[in-house]
């Protein structure tokens, strides 16, 4: 894959804490002339359990990732593990699904063609045609596919199968103004990222910054999480808020609003697409 160097490892991994786990991995890089570049682990004290990214690669040079994972198998069934190994740096492919609102788009197609995100673009999904231009502009697919309450099921048969013909990785939902069926999701368990337009779990529902702004909040915040069957309940990967005051309109609100989403999402995307975040239960363990 371009941009991928084959000499280089990232582990990602979670199982019950018990002692001496960060020796015998980083027994396990030693023993094969590796040299750890990036270690952090953590301990959930209440679940007792061990999370740990480690980051190496191999100074003497390629090495297949089938060869390292079946090597590390056994180590993984020992701890009861649950893990995935990737190449440092390989790129992976994404789709994202917005509707109208093209702030969040913007920023992501922006960002990633500076090359900040080791991410490939793929495809992009609407149900509206509006930001077909914009698509065409960084020369990424359009597909657009009007949904109704009478063809959901349909539209997301024809969705699914699009993504699997482009083999997408994970899907970013800018802004979609749809609900994923549980079906759906099921299929990219946390691999979908959303960015939701209120500091979750406040304000939650439609129009949160009318909600926020009745209520006279003096912060107002977004919130990028991992997509499940429960509405806005899933894993939280990024927050950010800024402050506002009486004197902020209802329009201040939603264009203070709209940079939060941009950078949170952005965030959240980079730190998925480095492979820095494990799933503790309803929660995440963040290594940036």
């Amino acid at each position: 894959m371009q941009g991928e160097n084959l000499s280089d490892f990232i582990l990602l991994l979670s199982c019950p804490d018990r002692p001496g786990l960060v020796s015998i991995i980083s027994g396990f890089i030693y023993e094969r002339s590796g040299n750890i570049l990036d270690l952090d682990e953590h301990v959930d004290p209440v679940g007792k359990t061990f999370f740990i990214r480690v980051a190496w690669n191999f100074p003497s040079g390629a090495f297949p990732l089938a060869e390292i994972e079946d090597a590390f198998r056994p180590l993984a069934d020992d701890f009861g593990a649950s893990w995935i190994l990737r190449h440092s740096g390989s790129r992976t492919r994404i789709a994202v699904f917005v509707s109208r609102y093209d702030h969040c788009l913007q920023e992501i197609l922006w960002r990633n063609s500076t090359g900040e995100f080791p991410i490939e673009i793929a495809l992009i999904v609407s149900n509206h045609a509006d930001l077909s231009l914009l698509a065409e502009r960084y020369g990424i697919p359009y597909y657009f596919f009007p949904v109704t309450p009478g063809n959901k099921h349909d539209v997301e048969l024809k969705q699914l199968e699009l993504l699997a013909e482009n083999r997408i990785g994970t899907i970013v939902l800018a802004r979609y103004m749809q609900i994923l069926s549980p079906r759906f999701v099921a299929l990219y368990p946390s691999r979908i990222i959303n960015i939701h337009h209120s500091f979750l779990p406040a304000f939650v529902g439609g129009n949160p910054y009318r909600q926020a702004y009745e209520r006279g909040v003096k912060i107002i915040g977004a919130t990028s999480h991992y997509v499940t069957e429960d509405l806005d309940q899933g894993p939280i990967i990024e927050q950010d808020i800024i402050r506002v005051s009486h004197k902020d309109t209802l329009d201040d609100l939603i264009r203070k609003g709209r940079d939060l989403e941009r950078l949170v999402l952005a965030k959240a995307l980079r730190l998925h697409a480095n492979h820095r975040i494990l799933v503790n239960g309803k929660k995440t363990v963040v290594f940036d």
